[in-house]
C-alpha cells in the first residue's frame, strides 16, 4: 500500500465517505478539501432513475446558474452580417460566417459555445461529425439557435450552461470554483438539481434523485442526501 500524503491523511480525517451531507456542508467539505495549486472546479454529478436509451426518458436542457460558472467560456457567434455587430457589443468573442466554418472543417474548435441564427444551420449542420462529439452543436433547444444573438451570448457569458444526461444516467456539471463562497456553491448546485426535478420525464417510474455528489478537480466525491430533493 502506498504511502499516504499529508493531503491524503487530511481528507481522511475530514470526510465521512460512508455519510449524505446536506448540499451545503458538502460545498464547505468541497471548499475546505481542495489541495490544488490552481481554482479547481466544482463539479455535479446526479444519477437519475431514467433509462437514458428510451427517447421519452431523455433529460436535457439549460439552466442559469446565479453566480455564473467562474470560467469565462469563448462564445464564437456565426451569423449573417445585420447580426455581427450585436453579437460583438454583447460580448462574443470570435463573430463571423463562412471564414469560421472554414475553419471548423480545418480542426479549429478552440471555443466553448457556438451560437447562430437559423438560417446558419445548414451549413454547421454539414459539420456535425466534428461539432456533436465536442458538444458544440447549435441547438434551439439550448438556446444556441436564436435570432436573439445579443441575448443568447449575454447568457451564456453570465453563467447559462447546457447539460444532458450521459448514458450511465448521470448529469455532469461545472457549477463553479472552489474560490467561491460555499453559500455560492450550494445555489447554483441547488439551481441546477431544481431545474432536473423539472425536467423530470412523465415515463420516469420510482426514485428519480438517485445519489447526487460534488466533488472539485482532484478532489473526493462528496456524497449529498439526495431525500432531501425528493
Amino acid at each position: 500500500m502506498g504511502k499516504l500524503t499529508k493531503n491524503k491523511k487530511k481528507l481522511i480525517a475530514n470526510v465521512d465517505t460512508e455519510k449524505a451531507y446536506s448540499l451545503t456542508d458538502a460545498s464547505k467539505i468541497v471548499k475546505e478539501n481542495s489541495f490544488t495549486k490552481f481554482d479547481a472546479s466544482v463539479e455535479l454529478a446526479v444519477r437519475l432513475g431514467v433509462d437514458p436509451k428510451q427517447s421519452n426518458q431523455m433529460v436535457r436542457g439549460v439552466v442559469s446558474l446565479p453566480h455564473g460558472t467562474g470560467k469565462d467560456k469563448k462564445v464564437l457567434v456565426i451569423c449573417t452580417p445585420d447580426k455581427e455587430a450585436e453579437a460583438k457589443e454583447a460580448g462574443a468573442d470570435f463573430v463571423g460566417n463562412d471564414d469560421f466554418i472554414q475553419k471548423i472543417k480545418e480542426g479549429w474548435t478552440a471555443v466553448d459555445v457556438i451560437i447562430t441564427v437559423p438560417a446558419m444551420m445548414g451549413k454547421l449542420g454539414a459539420l456535425g461529425k466534428i461539432l456533436g462529439p465536442r458538444g458544440l452543436m447549435p441547438n434551439p433547444k439550448t438556446g444556441t439557435v436564436t435570432m436573439e444573438i445579443g441575448k443568447a451570448v449575454k447568457e451564456v457569458k453570465a453563467g447559462k450552461i447546457d447539460f444532458k444526461i450521459d448514458k450511465a444516467g448521470i448529469v455532469h456539471a461545472a457549477i463553479g470554483k472552489v474560490s467561491f463562497q460555499k453559500e455560492q456553491i450550494t445555489e447554483n448546485a441547488n439551481e441546477l438539481i431544481q431545474t432536473l426535478i423539472k425536467l423530470k420525464p412523465s415515463a420516469a417510474k420510482g426514485t428519480y434523485i438517485k445519489s447526487v455528489y460534488l466533488s472539485s478537480t482532484m478532489g473526493p466525491g462528496i456524497q449529498v442526501d439526495s431525500k432531501s430533493f425528493s
